[in-house]
């Protein structure tokens, strides 16, 4: 079921806009959409925005800084890296703030813009619409030539067109999947799949294998699907909008009533003379004077075609465009709401605590606790001592010498082994020792203990635990 419409166009008298997709037809099959290919200022510009994000999205894996990965997002061995700082599972409060901080923005940025990153920065549309779709104007040419080749029987024509096409769409979702891969598990392991020998690597490759199909069925079949049934940000619509959100809007007041133009008339309806140029090149079939639907990603094509017709009969450009139903409403201006003010706020809040933990966050993380099970043991010259295992994190990408001091109250530490004293990069250390104290020092059953752990003689980090022993 389509979402209600935020507008109040004139409807379409089937009213076929309130209670269907435009993808699917009556009888619940598919139907095939054939954008015409867009052109204007506004694709312009979203080409230039698609080949800068394009050449990040590519160049990303062979980013590094001190001889790591820019970005990393190893899922299977719990491993991330953000611009060069790695974040280990015991940072997951941080990852936790981080996606509420994304979902309040994205809610903020959706009640203020509409769906922007949908048409502007969102991979799905960049890929489907800046590099499938273009190629395959190439090679089938405009949506009318599409639609007459695959309506043509089989030949030799046709088959090498289909051919070609299918062969760089695949060849292309392969790079896609490399790429995909490059980020979860780092360049120079999936350099190690590609060149190795390929039973070392099967896992590997079978996820290659299923990245690239997976990429493959999406921008083949799939297309515009991805963005109306699976995506859930469009679904999102209905509640995150409102009639101050700025988006992709016709103005009904000035387009209706609609009518064909005939040269030499003096127009006394509306500016809109349907010539239905805007649900051609809408790559999801939609008709954008029925008002914002779910299936609308605002990726312009609508604007730069309305603009182009309005031109050419002399008529003021904007027909479609950026605003909002209020402004259409009533002709006010974009204002601020309660409901944004709130969402800044909280936005705020959630940003300045994300900041102020990770300017808190240490390199190294120690987690001490009593071995359970064990009581105190008596130790010469007065002592008492706890048995203590102890599991230090290195966050950092360099090896560090590890020094452990009691410091409240005073005691001293004798390990088990040979104890910790260097501590790998991006590596997990575990150790047992023995904290004594001296008798005297003890004054109830359950003694608090904090101790510091050191690295060149600077505290990287310190905790706290409980000592066990007997009263004086």
């Amino acid at each position: 079921m389509q979402e209600e419409s935020l507008q109040s166009p004139t409807p379409d008298p089937s009213g076929s806009f309130r209670d269907s997709v435009a993808t699917i037809s009556k009888e619940g099959r598919r139907n095939w959409i054939y954008p015409k290919k867009p052109k204007g200022p506004l694709y312009d510009k979203r080409t230039i925005v698609s080949v800068v994000l394009l050449a990040l999205m590519f160049s990303g894996p062979f980013m590094k800084v001190n001889g790591h990965p820019l970005m990393l997002f190893n899922i299977l061995e719990r491993k991330f890296i953000l611009f060069g700082v790695a974040f280990w599972p015991q940072d997951f409060d941080l990852f936790v703030l981080a996606m509420l901080t994304f979902i309040v923005f994205i809610i903020l940025f959706t009640a203020l813009f509409g769906r922007l990153w949908c048409g502007w920065a969102c991979p799905q549309t960049i890929f489907m619409e800046m590099v499938f779709r273009k190629i395959e104007y190439l090679i089938e040419g405009d949506y009318m030539q599409q639609k007459a080749l695959n309506a043509e029987p089989p030949n030799p024509r046709k088959f090498r067109k289909k051919a070609l096409k299918n062969i760089i769409f695949f060849l292309l979702s392969f790079l896609i999947a490399n790429t995909f891969l490059a980020y979860l598990i780092g360049i120079d392991e999936l350099k190690a799949i590609v060149t190795d020998d390929p039973s070392k690597h099967t896992g590997g490759l079978i996820s290659l294998i299923i990245f690239t199909s997976v990429f493959y069925g999406v921008y083949t079949k799939f297309r515009e699907q991805a963005c109306i049934v699976v995506c859930p940000y469009g679904r999102l619509q209905g509640v995150l909008l409102d009639k101050n959100s700025v988006v992709i809007a016709y103005d009904y007041k000035r387009g209706e009533p609609r009518g064909k133009m005939h040269k030499g008339e003096d127009r006394k309806i509306g500016d809109c003379i349907d010539c239905h140029q805007c649900v051609q090149v809408c790559p999801t079939g939609i008709d954008i004077r029925n008002g914002t639907q779910m299936e609308c990603v605002n990726c312009t094509a609508c604007i730069d075609a309305c603009d182009a017709i309005m031109e050419k009969v002399e008529l003021p450009k904007g027909l479609i465009r950026y605003t909002s139903e209020e402004a259409i409403a009533s002709g006010k201006k974009f204002k601020v709401t309660t409901r944004i003010i709130g969402y800044s706020i909280v936005l705020s809040i959630l940003l300045g605590s994300l900041i102020t933990l990770l300017a808190l966050r240490s390199d190294v993380e120690a987690t001490v606790l009593r071995t359970p099970g064990m009581l105190f043991q008596q130790q010469e010259n007065n002592g008492v001592s706890n048995l203590y295992n102890i599991k230090i994190v290195n966050k950092t990408f360099k090896d560090l010498p590890l020094e452990i001091k009691v410091t409240e109250p005073a005691g001293s530490i004798r390990w088990v082994g040979h104890g910790i004293s260097i501590l790998k990069e991006q590596d997990i250390a575990e150790g047992e020792f023995f904290l004594i104290l001296d008798k005297k020092l003890i004054l109830k059953t359950k003694t608090k203990i904090r101790l510091q752990i050191l690295s060149n003689g600077v505290v990287v980090d310190e905790a706290e635990t409980n000592f066990i022993g007997p009263t004086n």
